[in-house]
């Protein structure tokens, strides 16, 4: 029954291009075990050793009638090693890499749950990360909250909620990756799925094993410097979510939809209560009309995010000053300004409007704004809210 089984995931594995792609670097003590497990399940394997200095090339030598064995002259990074793998994967002509690590924390046998979740999946468009149990024992401390803290940057920068972004053990769809990545390290594993999920890859958790064996496990893991650059590549894919894919997603959609279809669907339509999308609208008419030129979207989609608000109707209403409405709100700014600055001036034409006009009034008009800022956004926030509550109860 279980050579019948292992038959079965073989032929599976063949049937959907998969193969296996393992990186290493001064495993000596697990990577024969790890390639032993994997042949009962297939012999497509490519292995890149990532210019190991110690015993892993003569153990690699004695298996590489049976597997694709690459090795790398000098350790480059297991991001290097894993785009390595995937180009040749690609070469031969699969079409998915389950990826495995050679310390012997994953299990072998967990290789048809991957299969089984990409039958399954209604689109197979599909990157899998294996979802490690992080509380159990034997699990090191800063693995679990450098899980956790990966866990919460993807939410940020894709809004997809993972148990375990930091696993390596994955099945990659080789054609739907990026072409180039930036990165060649540990912070490889968090560039490529982000990546691909901007790139409109589903990106899902399936569950696995883990052995944490402190007795042969080498972790390469530098905590100092791998932690450093994972924090600096966050930092960038924040800024692009928020300056690049958030706004292009936005006008992206609302390019395909009529006015009415954008207003049914993502402002009527969504599951957020009214007094969410009231606060969102007045989120995003406060900064909106706030005096912080050229940060609007950034703001307006950082604070969505962070509050849990609509992310399009904050947005949206952030754009109010559209240059035609520019002079009459910097108008308007002033002569609220005017009853907050002592000595300010009243009697200011929009005619009058130049850089030294305003500059010559700046505390006015920045107090003023905010002033302005305040007002509407309570008007529109609280006449949404009456609007959208009466919508939702016609709606049920």
């Amino acid at each position: 029954m279980i050579t019948q089984n292992l038959e079965n995931d073989t032929s599976k594995l063949k049937e959907w291009g998969i193969c296996i792609l393992i990186p290493t670097y001064n495993n000596h003590k697990t990577v024969a075990r790890v390639l032993e497990g994997v042949f009962a399940y297939t012999t497509d394997v490519i292995v890149v050793n990532d210019g190991s200095t110690d015993q892993t090339p003569a153990i690699l030598e004695a298996y590489q009638q049976q597997m694709t064995l690459i090795h790398l002259p000098e350790n480059r990074g297991k991001g290097n090693a894993l785009q390595v793998g995937f180009a040749k994967a690609k070469a031969m002509g699969f079409s998915y890499v389950i990826t495995i690590d050679s310390d012997g924390q994953h299990y072998p046998a967990d290789i048809p749950v991957f299969v089984r979740a990409l039958e399954q999946a209604k689109n197979k468009n599909l990157l899998l990360i294996g979802s490690r149990n992080m509380n159990q024992e034997g699990v090191p401390r800063k693995s679990s909250f450098g899980n956790k803290f990966s866990n919460f940057w993807f939410w940020f920068e894709t809004g997809i909620s993972l148990s375990d972004t930091q696993s390596g053990y994955r099945l990659y769809p080789l054609h739907q990756l990026a072409k180039r990545y930036y990165t060649r390290k540990f912070e490889f594993e968090i560039e490529v799925i982000v990546r691909a999920a901007w790139n409109n890859v589903e990106v899902k958790n399936v569950p696995v094993q883990v052995l944490y064996d402190s007795s042969e496990r080498v972790s390469h893991f530098r905590p100092f410097k791998d932690f450093t650059r994972i924090s600096i590549l966050n930092t960038i894919l924040v800024c692009i979510t928020l300056l690049y894919s958030i706004p292009r997603n936005f006008f992206q959609s609302f390019k395909k939809k009529s006015f009415k279809a954008f207003v049914t669907e993502d402002v009527l339509g969504s599951n957020d209560t009214a007094s969410v999308k009231a606060l969102s609208i007045g989120l995003g008419t406060f900064i909106g009309l706030s005096p912080l030129w050229g940060l609007h979207s950034f703001l307006a989609i950082f604070l969505a995010i962070t509050l849990r608000l609509n992310k399009v109707l904050a947005f949206a209403f952030s754009n109010v000053s559209i240059p035609p409405m520019i002079p009459f709100i910097v108008y308007a700014s002033l002569q609220l300004g005017y009853f907050m600055v002592p000595n300010g001036t009243q009697h200011i034409l929009i005619s009058e409007f130049s850089f030294t006009a305003i500059s010559e009034h700046l505390w006015q008009y920045i107090l003023g704004s905010f002033a302005l800022a305040v007002m509407a956004s309570f008007f529109l926030g609280s006449i949404s809210f009456f609007m959208l509550s009466i919508a939702q109860k016609q709606k049920k």
